[in-house]
């Protein structure tokens, strides 16, 4: 039986194609979200890469932010509950997720089973979310990606107090006008998204084994400084991105079986 799950994020679309809940058949990633063509461009690469068609899938679920807008899903399901079933899949000892988004960050306890028993959602503020560390990058005029490497140079971390992206932006072109060396304002900017995501964590409280989901765990600073933050191991996902998608192509599965 084949079944797909397809992630819909704000700033990428991810979809995870299933042969009888075991066999990961195909996984794709495009950087476009909700609103845009991405969705149906990601969905329809995974199956046109193993030869199938949209009547071979037997159940495609949706999760994401943009779940409510794709036409192609039997079914839509959160993606709290996705990226818990996914995790518990991946790594089934785990019982705290931190899933940083693009627009949203999320703390979610995971019990028996990959059942979601708590969580808290910040998606009121940019703050301490990949959009946030993606208007910080463009300021010191480096890509996302060289963010970790440029913070793991900093000699004195800058403090960046606001927690708004919008004044946040104005005090780091401050900082840099000031004298302040990018190394150092990019540390400062891992520390500020750490500090607001591990204050939704220890809300939370926090239990052994922690993991990240999400673009924003392929940063090492940011798992090196939660580690430190939290005083706990934090593991990255094995399919970081593909989390969410994963666990709705295993409901999807569940459900169809």
């Amino acid at each position: 039986m084949i079944t797909a799950g397809v992630d819909i994020g704000s700033t990428s679309s991810k979809v995870v194609v299933l042969e009888d809940g075991k066999k990961i058949l195909s996984k794709v990633i495009i950087p476009v979200g909700a609103g845009s063509s991405g969705p149906a461009r990601a969905f329809e690469q995974s199956i046109r890469e193993v030869n199938l068609s949209r009547e071979d899938i037997k159940r495609v679920i949706a999760t994401g932010y943009g779940r409510t807008h794709f036409p192609g899903a039997d079914q839509k399901i959160t993606e709290i509950t996705c990226h818990a079933r996914g995790v518990y899949e991946l790594l089934p000892g785990v019982r705290t997720i931190i899933d940083i988004g693009g627009q949203d960050a999320k703390a979610i306890r995971v019990g028996q089973g990959g059942i979601v028993s708590n969580f808290i959602m910040n998606d009121k503020c940019a703050a301490g979310t990949g959009r946030f560390l993606e208007v910080m990058s463009r300021i010191l005029e480096i890509n996302i990606e060289d963010l970790a490497d440029l913070a793991a140079l900093a000699e004195n971390p800058a403090s960046i107090s606001n927690t708004c992206t919008v004044f946040a932006e104005s005090e780091v072109i401050s900082q840099l006008s000031g004298g302040t060396s990018r190394e150092d304002v990019a540390a400062g900017i891992v520390n500020s998204v750490v500090g607001r995501v591990a204050g939704l964590v220890k809300r939370l409280g926090v239990q052994s084994e922690v993991v990240m989901t999400g673009g924003v765990c392929l940063n090492w600073m940011i798992i090196r400084m939660m580690e430190k933050e939290l005083a706990i191991p934090v593991m990255a996902s094995p399919m970081a991105q593909l989390t969410g998608a994963l666990g709705a192509a295993l409901f999807a599965f569940e459900s169809a079986r």
